[in-house]
């Protein structure tokens, strides 16, 4: 028998860090077509491992998604913690949705992802506190005395911000400025008194 007609080898399952290569697919494909193209079939082809092998790291499609996203809200809060004010850390928050488009596009559609997910409660919670301990560096006479709606009101004014950024919907109104100076001036004119912070 001939090279040619020797019967190719079978694809070992065996990938060194298969989770990583699934995952890191899994956000290329979400960053091209969004959530809705992924697939564990098409995500095993594409990383060279049988079609079962996702299996093994993640029971379902569901679940490749809630990894995604509890790694996102991880990546996240590590990026708030370190600002030093709410402004900055509104700053951090857009730059995260910009560096980060597919994890974020994910973290905040809750039908995507399996709800119970300890990684994922975990992580997004650690968000929270991030973002809770930025608006905590507010006195209070300048955030009103409730301070989780001052989160709220921080959280809506980043979010929008950086979902508006990425569908594309300020492209007219922030032209060709950096967009995370033309968040600054927004979170000035309606925060006025948080200080302003180079990042």
């Amino acid at each position: 028998m001939t090279p040619a007609q020797q019967p190719s080898p079978r694809r070992p399952y065996h990938h060194g860090d298969l989770r990583r290569a699934l995952l890191t697919a899994a956000l290329d494909a979400i960053a091209v077509d969004g959530p809705s193209a992924v697939s564990l079939r098409d995500l095993a082809r594409r990383a060279g491992v049988s079609h079962a092998a996702p299996a093994h790291h993640f029971r379902d499609r569901t679940g490749l998604l809630t990894a995604i996203a509890a790694e996102g809200f991880g990546l996240l809060a590590t990026a708030l913690f370190e600002a030093e004010n709410l402004r900055n850390a509104g700053v951090r928050y857009v730059r995260f949705a910009r560096e980060h488009p597919a994890h974020f596009q994910v973290m905040f559609t809750p039908e995507l992802l399996r709800a119970d997910d300890l990684e994922l409660t975990t992580a997004r919670a650690l968000a929270g506190d991030a973002l809770r301990g930025a608006v905590s560096t507010v006195v209070p006479e300048d955030r009103g005395i409730d301070a989780r709606l001052a989160g709220v009101a921080a959280w809506s004014l980043a979010h929008g911000f950086a979902t508006l950024l990425l569908s594309h919907n300020l492209d007219g109104p922030v032209g060709d400025k950096d967009p995370e100076e033309v968040f600054r001036t927004l979170a000035a004119m309606l925060f006025e008194s948080l200080p302003v912070s180079e990042s």
